[in-house]
């Protein structure tokens, strides 16, 4: 669009008219960006369908796996699609127990995002806190948080699991503890440098010349401006505390058996996958598999979007 203007000599001349730009939500572009790969949709699609029937699993599922005393031996290992002696359509077929593995495996992945979920809350409140502690106050404080943080990130973190399980025992909070203890030095690693770069800033020497609290300017001026990298961090290391409470319920030491998990039950079929009873591991197999991948998709789109070098 040009409007009319004369120069000098009588000449018209057209200049151009630059229409503003559209002030979009900074919400609105990272949702955009997200949902623009189809991969991402079929992700997300799947993410929340799996939610929706955890949700909904003990309304759903056709049995209690958790109700020993609704199980019964003589309908263990049947195939998938076989009934047993009451009517009951085994659709996914039953493990040895004679546990259905479709009821199995909603409870089962009720466990796996409840652990990943809660172990990877309280680890990035605590790893946030002491992270934004050791970059505010600096000193021997500083020193005295990242060498702890460097004493745990330096063992492997699924041998300090099996320690940390070994000591506490079996169970669904025990194992939350555990990847606890492993993983917020994570969290306050990665606060601790991007707190170091807000410290630096002049908002933040204002509020100090104003006066404010040291508690006031970490949580309310420093932490909002750091939890872009901690949420794509802990949007894909839901994922990771996933894998890891199923190697740790594989090896025999996370979620007892009377209320067993994707991991568990893979590791009770293990024995009969060459048998020929291969839906008792490959089924929950399957469906961490969905899991841990969409999960993981959504993760990195999400990083792909917050960063601004991107």
């Amino acid at each position: 669009m040009t409007t009319p203007h004369s120069l000098s000599d009588g000449q018209p001349a057209a200049i151009p008219t630059v229409k503003p730009l559209q002030n979009t939500p900074q919400r609105q572009k990272i949702l955009k960006k997200i949902r623009s790969r189809p991969s991402t949709k079929r992700s997300l699609l799947t993410l929340f369908i799996l939610i929706a029937v955890v949700l909904i699993a003990p309304y759903f599922a056709p049995q209690d796996p958790y109700d020993l005393l609704s199980l019964d031996i003589m309908d263990g290992r049947l195939p998938p699609g076989s009934e047993s002696f009451n009517g009951m359509t085994y659709w996914l077929g039953t493990d040895s127990q004679g546990r259905d593995m479709l009821s199995a495996i909603l409870y089962g992945l009720r466990i796996s995002l409840l652990v990943g979920l809660g172990a990877v809350a309280l680890s990035a409140i605590i790893g946030m806190i002491m992270g934004l502690i050791a970059a505010y106050h600096g000193s021997w404080v500083d020193s005295l948080i990242m060498r702890t943080v460097d004493f745990i990130l330096g063992f492997p973190t699924i041998l300090v699991a099996l320690v940390l399980l070994s000591v506490l025992g079996r169970g669904i909070d025990k194992v939350i503890i555990a990847l606890v203890i492993v993983q917020w030095a994570h969290y306050a690693r990665i606060m601790r440098g991007r707190a170091l770069q807000e410290r630096r800033k002049e908002y933040i020497e204002a509020a100090m010349n104003l006066g404010f609290s040291s508690w006031r300017i970490m949580f309310k001026h420093l932490m909002p401006n750091c939890f872009g990298p901690i949420m794509v961090f802990a949007t894909i290391q839901i994922a990771t505390a996933i894998v890891l409470e199923a190697t740790l319920s594989f090896l025999g030491v996370g979620v007892p058996i009377t209320e067993p998990s994707l991991g568990l039950l893979i590791a009770s079929g293990f024995e009969y996958l060459l048998s020929g009873d291969y839906w008792i591991s490959i089924f929950p197999g399957l469906a961490l598999l969905f899991l841990i991948l969409s999960i993981n998709i959504v993760g990195d789109r999400l990083r792909e979007s917050l960063d601004p070098r991107r």
